[in-house]
């Protein structure tokens, strides 16, 4: 159920900054394309331990005067890194957009290979937490791409290029998202002589993750059979992951089993019995709890998050997402693809934690995201505006023009069926909610929305792609056949 990938292990500040990388000798950029001078990596706080898993290259976009055929301005050249899986461009300024298109193509690791040129999603802050809420105003957030995921890389080529005047990026092309906001903050101003284009965020730069290997629970190992707790030593932070959901499962826990109907509404009474109303006790709909991958199962290191777990007071709606990270993963990877994510949100663009509340890999299997038990109403940072008393979930991958698998819409009904069943939330009605603000709703304007929504729904963006969103309908009426409805 676990992929594992190598890793490439954290070194000290001091070694990250003087370790340069060594080109093999037989390196190959590509027909045409020598590899570029060494990279170095930009050291993180975080990873100044060496048992650390997982590590973050940040490597600052360049101008490009080669490249200006193709109307790209930034980027990098060819040139061999780190073994990495994950990458996304991250810039300074949050409330800054790129408008424009990145493009990136990459060298597999085991074959030596270069990929073609892939497009990455550039609109990605309304994932983030809501305006002006602590998490946003830490001062840590930084404005990114979506992550797209490579598989195990040792080389990169990256470039961007800036919308012109006429809507178009430069070079090659691609539509800009319909209905994207005028650029704000601090922005990098572009000097091309082939007319105007937009101009681009400040602080470009590329990180590339390695998600590293799983099991980031000090000296633990499974269980035999590998669903009960891990066994050995949990650091502080592992054990108060994990105790958040010890009325579920005991402490280490690698997976919480599914129930039945019936025990599922056992559990909801020893759960909110006091919270439940007579009309809830009487007939408790909820769907049959499905079995879900802890933040251990996954290989959680759980050093990268914040300390502390947030709640809002209830859970009246869920907001669908894709991840925006691309197909090209086998279910078995899943597990990498989280940790790579939640290193990402973390380390490359400052929030608490991973921005999910839970996660559904092409198989139909689900994990559980951000920290602080999956029974309970955990504030996540998904859908800019409306985080307070909802739940995100992302199906992993892209969905704008693939259609998800069976499998991910079954899980994602059951999940939604089981969460919004806690709080006796009806799948196919509407709830009212309060905007944090966003590009679609002011600060504090009340909204109707549908009780499972996507998260094109409550903010201007693309997500959760358009295949994914026509199977809400669907995802509502299984929802509510779960619950007995």
């Amino acid at each position: 159920m676990r992929g594992i990938l190598a890793s490439s292990i954290g070194v000290t500040c001091a070694a990250a900054l003087a370790l340069p990388l060594a080109l093999p000798a037989a390196a190959s950029a590509g027909p045409g394309a020598p590899v570029a001078g060494v990279a170095t990596r930009t050291a993180e706080t975080a990873d100044a331990r060496v048992d650390v898993p997982g590590s973050t290259q940040s490597l600052p976009l360049q101008s490009l005067t080669h490249d200006r055929a193709s109307g790209a301005v930034l980027g990098l050249t060819p040139r061999t890194v780190r073994t990495f899986s994950l990458l996304g461009v991250v810039w300074d300024d949050p409330s800054a957009d790129l408008h424009g298109r990145v493009q990136v193509r990459t060298r597999a690791a085991g074959t030596g290979e270069w990929s073609d040129w892939q497009d990455v999603e550039t609109h990605y802050t309304e994932h983030g937490a809501d305006p002006d809420s602590p998490e946003a105003a830490s001062g840590q957030v930084r404005g990114a791409t979506a992550p797209l995921w490579v598989g195990e890389s040792d080389g990169v080529e990256v470039r961007v290029l800036p919308e012109t005047g006429s809507g178009e990026s430069g070079g090659s092309g691609g539509a800009v998202e319909r209905g994207a906001p005028e650029p704000q903050g601090d922005v990098d101003p572009v000097d091309v002589t082939s007319g105007e284009v937009s101009a681009l965020p400040a602080g470009l730069r590329l990180d590339l993750v390695d998600p590293g290997e799983e099991g980031a629970t000090e000296g633990a190992e499974p269980a035999e059979g590998g669903e009960g707790p891990r066994t050995g030593v949990m650091t502080a932070a592992a054990k108060a992951a994990s105790a958040a959901n010890s009325a579920l499962v005991p402490l280490g826990a690698v997976e919480i089993p599914s129930l039945t109907a019936e025990e599922t509404r056992e559990e909801l009474t020893a759960l909110r019995g006091a919270d439940l109303t007579e009309q809830q006790q009487a007939t408790p709909y909820i769907g049959p709890r499905p079995a879900i991958v802890t933040r251990a199962g996954w290989g959680a290191d759980e050093s990268l998050r914040e300390k502390s777990f947030v709640y809002t007071s209830k859970v009246k709606a869920a907001f669908v997402h894709h991840t925006a990270s691309g197909n090209n993963y086998s279910c078995s990877q899943a597990p990498s693809l989280i940790r790579g994510f939640y290193r990402y949100h973390t380390r490359s663009l400052g929030w608490r934690d991973i921005g999910y509340n839970f996660l559904v890999d092409k198989c139909g299997r689900i994990y559980e995201g951000r920290a602080g038990g999956v029974a309970k109403p955990v504030k996540g940072a998904h859908t800019m505006g409306f985080n307070t008393n909802t739940t995100g979930i992302a199906v992993i991958g892209s969905y704008g023009s693939k259609k998800p698998s069976s499998k991910a819409v079954k899980a994602v009904a059951r999940l939604t069926a089981w969460k919004l069943g806690l709080h006796g939330m009806n799948p196919k009605k509407k709830t009212s909610l309060t905007s944090g603000g966003g590009n679609l709703y002011a600060k504090g304007k009340k909204v109707k929305m549908k009780v499972i929504s996507g998260h094109r729904d409550g903010f201007n963006t693309s997500c959760p792609g358009g295949k994914l969103y026509k199977k809400l309908s669907s995802v509502r009426s299984k929802a509510a056949k779960y619950q007995g409805r």
